[in-house]
């Protein structure tokens, strides 16, 4: 299988998914401290010129490889690489699975804001402890997310799945993070 993580900037939850997926984080019950966040591979590091590049971010525990992409506003990345992926599938016979999975959807508005005032405009006096604080909130939600990742990519017989992961959407509440189970 061939896993690749997407968002809108591809460095931040995409980070924290690639992390959990190689276990270079593990679950916890505690908040992750802000220097683990920030020691995470490519949190808060990548720029608008690196949208749409594939990041090899390492091999998993059963030798599946795990790479990330950041779309921006694009809504012609993931539809793209889909075809491209079946295409080069059908053409080269492979029995591969290749998984895109989508992490958006558990990003915070503190994470947002935070990206913004880090990536956008470069003011990392702000937008790093937002972002940190945006990680520590759906970090847990993130970490579901890339298991859930895992087991559809061995239950589906399709070579190429998309997950949109809309049920994993970051929702403000009293307890910080939940989310709904279908």
């Amino acid at each position: 299988m061939i896993y690749i993580y997407n968002d809108f900037g591809g460095t931040h939850t995409t980070s924290l998914a690639a992390a959990y997926h190689l276990h270079i984080l593990k679950p916890t019950n505690s908040p992750l401290t802000k220097n683990v966040i920030l020691n995470i591979p490519y949190f808060n590091q990548l720029t608008k010129k690196e949208a749409g590049q594939i990041l090899f971010r390492g091999m998993d525990e059963e030798n599946n490889p795990v790479y990330t992409i950041g779309r921006r506003s694009s809504k012609y990345v993931v539809p793209a690489l889909t075809d491209l992926s079946t295409i080069l599938l059908r053409r080269y016979g492979e029995r591969e699975k290749i998984i895109i999975s989508n992490t958006s959807p558990t990003v915070p508005p503190l994470m947002t804001a935070g990206g913004f005032l880090s990536r956008e405009l470069g003011i990392d006096s702000i937008g790093v402890p937002l972002l940190v604080k945006g990680a520590q909130q759906c970090h847990d939600l993130i970490y579901h997310l890339v298991m859930e990742t895992k087991q559809v990519a061995k239950a589906s017989h399709e070579q190429v799945v998309v997950l949109e992961n809309k049920k994993y959407q970051y929702k403000i509440g009293k307890k910080d993070i939940f989310w709904k189970k279908k």
